[in-house]
């Protein structure tokens, strides 16, 4: 694999609470000049990502029910319907954990659904599962409930949680999924190394905040 494949690969990522309109410049200028397969950015930064990469093939991704997937599905529906609205075409949305773990698993298929559907023909829809939190067991249904969705990818974690992307877990969730879905290594995956064996068990996508470190085979300094 060469570097403008494994770029093509990658979520170049800030979602930092702290991220400052000077920040997302700089993700979006680094984005575009490696072509970096998007960026991936807190919804309240769409609209600018959007501006600034409009004329590139670098898309713009951002995440919904983030970090901690405690909202309401009508507040998720909203929120991805906003995000297109704005100029994503890709969201992140991070399952309803706590529904999962209670084995309310209507709540988590319903969840799941509210976004695909809010989402339908206009963004590919990425499912974080938190797999930090998670059983494997848990991890096998919350990607059966994403794959009977409709859902685009399966995602490994917010990076703000329990744990980040593991080579088993990886390798679970492509089992899980098939081949015919997206599997995303997210946090935790700082250096070409680790991005490769995150591929080599099944990932699709990677995301990441030290891309350029990545494609260069450097260490970055990031998990998220």
């Amino acid at each position: 694999m060469n570097k403008q494949e494994l770029a093509k690969m990658i979520d170049h990522t800030q979602l930092k609470p702290e991220t400052t309109e000077e920040m997302i410049d700089t993700l979006c200028q680094e984005a575009a000049e490696n072509n970096f397969a998007s960026v991936c950015i807190n919804p309240t930064w769409v609209k600018k990502s959007y501006q600034h990469l409009k004329d590139t093939d670098v898309k713009v991704c951002t995440v919904i029910g983030f970090p901690l997937g405690a909202t309401p599905k009508e507040v998720k529906a909203f929120e991805t319907i906003n995000s297109i609205e704005n100029g994503a075409t890709e969201v992140d949305m991070v399952i309803n954990v706590g529904a999962l773990k209670s084995k309310q698993y209507d709540v988590v298929e319903a969840d799941i659904q509210a976004v695909v559907d809010a989402a339908k023909g206009k963004a590919l829809v990425k499912v974080i599962l938190e797999t930090g939190l998670l059983t494997d067991e848990e991890k096998i249904k919350a990607c059966e409930f994403s794959k009977k969705a409709g859902a685009d990818f399966v995602k490994t974690s917010t990076g703000f949680g329990n744990g980040g992307a593991t080579y088993e877990d990886i390798k679970l969730m492509r089992e899980t999924v098939g081949p015919e879905m997206g599997v995303k290594a997210s946090g935790g995956v700082r250096d070409y190394e680790t991005a490769m064996k995150m591929i080599e068990a099944g990932a699709t996508r990677i995301g990441a905040s030290s891309g350029i470190a990545i494609i260069n085979g450097l260490v970055g300094e990031s998990d998220y």
